[in-house]
């Protein structure tokens, strides 16, 4: 069966009941897509937890930067990957380990491997999304 997003109201339900969106891949670069939109959450009333193994231990956002999701000390909502589409099995399989609710694959990413492995033990998973775009839609008016 092929794999479909949910709904767009699960979407919105998704988005309402996010509170923590770890951010894998995140740039601490301005001008970069990753940061642009996580800022973007941020803004919105979402806590941004970035997780880039390159910046470990700085702060991007104002908010501590993580190697991986098995570091951050606080639940997850949401993990929206910033990845290339063959890095994503192995972060699906870490936002299982961590106990994030979601899988949120940005625009432009796709993989049917990692939906397989998070969609199988419980997570929700949307692909080829970007989570701005679909805030914007569903959530006009946030916190």
């Amino acid at each position: 069966m092929a794999f479909e997003n949910p709904s767009r109201e699960e979407i919105k339900n998704i988005l309402e009941q996010a509170g923590n969106i770890a951010v894998v891949g995140l740039s601490d670069k301005t001008d970069r897509t990753s940061y642009m939109v996580a800022g973007a959450m941020q803004s919105r009333g979402y806590r941004i937890i970035p997780v880039n193994p390159a910046a470990a231990g700085s702060t991007i956002l104002g908010e501590t930067c993580y190697a991986s999701l098995a570091e951050v000390p606080e639940p997850i909502d949401i993990v929206n990957v910033f990845r290339r589409s063959e890095y994503c099995a192995d972060v699906a399989k870490e936002a299982v380990e961590a106990g994030a609710r979601v899988l949120w694959l940005q625009q432009g990413i796709i993989s049917e491997e990692a939906a397989g492995i998070a969609g199988g033990r419980g997570l929700q998973v949307i692909m080829d999304r970007c989570i701005k775009v679909e805030e914007a839609i569903t959530q006009p008016v946030r916190r």
